[in-house]
């Protein structure tokens, strides 16, 4: 089912969610018992219905773009927007992926023998119903999905305006792929009403959905977080650090710094703040602020990082908190490992902060005492990310400390239950 905007009248958003509710509750039931095999075989079948699609995809999403433009989009949500022919085959490897990835219903742990003679273990099942709430990117229509049905779930997805025309080609692909595996199709719905109160509905149902992952601004987030009544897992803001230490690679430093940065500016593992050493500022810092400048990117540093670099702006308190999505830089200078580990436990959101040392004790430490979901070592903040991670594609990150953390991939949308295992077993 989906609901269009020619068919909603006054009050009748509300009634078509909580039916799109029931039925998801409903195949949810179905999908819990379903083998490994059938589900793989759905999601190669939605692969395949993807590649032999992809005319109509590009041509949905170039509708969406030409609507983003004239509405005034900027240009970070407009490439997240933007389904290339190479994010398009994204989307088809991540589908392959998670097909190939172990299934993690049902696993059976920590099985073990009490002195009364009973067997206690865990087994993994799925959460039950997904709400899936996101912005710009129609490719997490395609990963939401592929990851709620190998993890047994069902999904509701409700993607943004903008996209409305993309996700509803690919949710044609999904229906296809669903129905070639003899699988519900209801397994995932796409809304497809771009009224702001079907959101609104989605994250009041607890009796039909378990959990909401929002994947978008921090405004939405917010929103979300705010109003739902139903679990919600999220992260508000990607203020990525790297800190340049006393003990780093110069090459290594100059390409980690560029990169996080630069790779891709609306991301949130992308960075958003540079500290480097003061021993190391007067010789790295003026290299890898020509090559930012080059890339066209705007520096705002701390008194010391502008007395290396005269042609840096002054940054102001604000910008250590801020999140930019875009081709500016916060730059500071620090003593050292102290200084910067306390800048970042301050100012970070949690998300993903990363060193550059060849110092094995200072490495340890910044793992250790650095509270961010994920926590890097010569490494780019850029690679804070479920595909790179190996989890085939993400939901999205979780900066919660409470069920999931960092990249949300299969495990992440299963939960535990205790399995006891006797024999006619009574308590005495």
């Amino acid at each position: 089912m989906t609901i269009q905007d020619s068919e909603i009248k006054s009050g009748t958003v509300q009634d078509a969610m909580i039916a799109m509710g029931r039925q998801a509750r409903a195949a949810s039931r179905i999908m819990a018992a379903v083998g490994t095999a059938e589900k793989n075989a759905a999601l190669l079948a939605i692969a395949e219905a993807v590649d032999a699609a992809r005319a109509a995809i590009a041509e949905a999403n170039a509708k969406d773009l030409a609507a983003g433009r004239d509405s005034g989009l900027d240009d970070a949500l407009l490439d997240r927007l933007e389904l290339t022919p190479a994010r398009i085959d994204g989307m088809i490897e991540g589908l392959q992926q998670v097909a190939a990835l172990p299934d993690p219903v049902g696993e059976i742990s920590e099985l073990n023998y009490r002195p009364s003679g009973i067997q206690v273990g865990k087994m993994r099942v799925p959460l039950g119903v997904v709400g899936i709430i996101y912005e710009s990117r129609p490719n997490v229509t395609a990963e939401a999905a592929s990851l709620c049905l190998k993890s047994g779930n069902a999904a509701i997805l409700r993607g943004g305006s903008e996209a409305i025309h993309s996700n509803q080609a690919i949710a044609e692909c999904l229906r296809a792929g669903l129905a070639k595996a003899g699988l519900p199709e209801t397994a995932v719905q796409v809304v497809a009403t771009t009224d702001r109160a079907a959101v609104g509905a989605l994250i009041t149902m607890p009796e039909f959905v378990d959990v909401v992952v929002p994947r978008g601004g921090k405004g939405l987030i917010e929103r979300i977080s705010r109003d739902a009544t139903v679990t919600v897992i999220k992260h508000l803001d990607g203020i990525c650090h790297v800190y340049i230490d006393d003990d780093a690679d110069a090459d290594k430093a100059l390409a980690i710094a560029v990169n996080a940065k630069t790779h891709r500016y609306g991301t949130c593992n992308t960075m958003e703040t540079l500290l480097i050493a003061q021993s190391r500022a007067q010789a790295l810092l003026p290299v890898i602020a020509q090559q930012m400048q080059e890339k066209g990117v705007e520096l705002r540093g701390c008194e010391r990082s502008c007395a290396l670099v005269p042609a840096m702006a002054a940054a102001e308190e604000s910008d250590w908190a801020t999140e930019y999505l875009a081709p500016i830089l916060a730059v500071r200078v620090v003593d050292g490992l102290d200084e910067a580990i306390e800048h970042i436990n301050r100012w970070s959101s949690q998300h993903t902060d990363a060193i550059v040392t060849e110092n094995y004790s200072k490495s340890r430490r910044f793992l250790r005492e650095v509270d961010s979901s994920s926590v890097m070592i010569n490494a780019s903040t850029r690679f804070a990310d479920g595909f790179e991670y190996g989890l085939g594609a993400e939901i999205g990150i979780s900066t919660d400390k409470i069920h999931a953390r960092g990249p949300v991939g299969l495990e992440g949308l299963t939960s535990q239950k205790y399995i006891v295992f006797g024999d006619g077993h009574i308590r005495q």
